[in-house]
């Protein structure tokens, strides 16, 4: 008699799934739209590539229906290499926007804060290359600049000033005081780290999970700490006196 186990059907493969957070950038357009156009042309020009590849929330909430230019809008946003990936503040049933290709609504995302816009793309990946791809910066990081290095660890032997950013893809080390946002581990390297002599960053993020201010400990801003990833998560804790 054939075996009834053998000719049970197969059961169905498990199906693994897990969070991971991204940080957007918000636009948002204010009248009259051909001079604020203007002054995206001219962000991004000086801004270092700072749309490149960058999801962005198109935020209609400073426009009324009526304003001239509306109708457009979002093919002279698209047009300029900006990847929208969401829009709220405003209506698919007003006239202007009624034939617009919406994204699909996204909810749950929570502000983390002002982006300060780089104003001089001469600012981004430079310094001196040591043994092993680590880029050494010896002076303070402005608020402004945007250092970018992937091939290895970044080290800041003076701080990270509010509104500055360093990307890296390995981990980053600041001898000084982090305020401003740190993007370690691009390209998968999920066990870099991020270290910094006073804790008080604006954004960490590994592996594109992210933690904003809020999100650290208040007793470790200020101090020495680092973060790095535990479960899918962006963790801050102290360092060793």
């Amino acid at each position: 008699m054939p075996d009834p186990v053998s000719n049970a059907p197969p059961a169905p493969m498990r199906i693994r799934a897990r969070g991971r957070s991204f940080l957007a950038l918000v636009l948002s357009p204010e009248a009259p739209l051909p001079l604020w156009l203007e002054g995206l042309d001219y962000q991004i020009a000086r801004s270092g590539g700072l749309f490149t590849g960058k999801p962005v929330i198109l935020d209609l909430g400073l426009l009324a229906e009526t304003t001239p230019g509306l109708a457009t809008l979002m093919d002279d946003i698209r047009s300029r290499g900006v990847r929208i990936i969401g829009i709220e503040g405003g209506s698919r049933h007003w006239p202007a926007t009624a034939h617009w290709d919406w994204p699909e609504t996204l909810d749950g995302g929570r502000p983390a804060g002002e982006v300060e816009i780089p104003e001089d793309p001469s600012t981004s990946a430079t310094g001196p290359v040591s043994g092993g791809g680590t880029l050494i910066i010896d002076q303070t990081v402005r608020s402004g600049q945007s250092i970018q290095h992937m091939q290895g660890d970044v080290i800041i032997l003076g701080s990270v000033s509010s509104g500055a950013e360093i990307v890296a893809a390995g981990s980053i080390h600041v001898y000084g005081t982090l305020r401003g946002r740190a993007i370690a581990g691009v390209g998968g390297q999920a066990q870099s780290r991020i270290f910094a002599s006073r804790m008080q960053a604006e954004l960490l993020a590994l592996d594109g999970y992210y933690a904003v201010t809020e999100d650290i400990d208040p007793a470790l801003l200020g101090q020495a700490a680092q973060a790095a990833l535990n479960e899918d998560r962006v963790r801050v804790t102290s360092l060793p006196a």
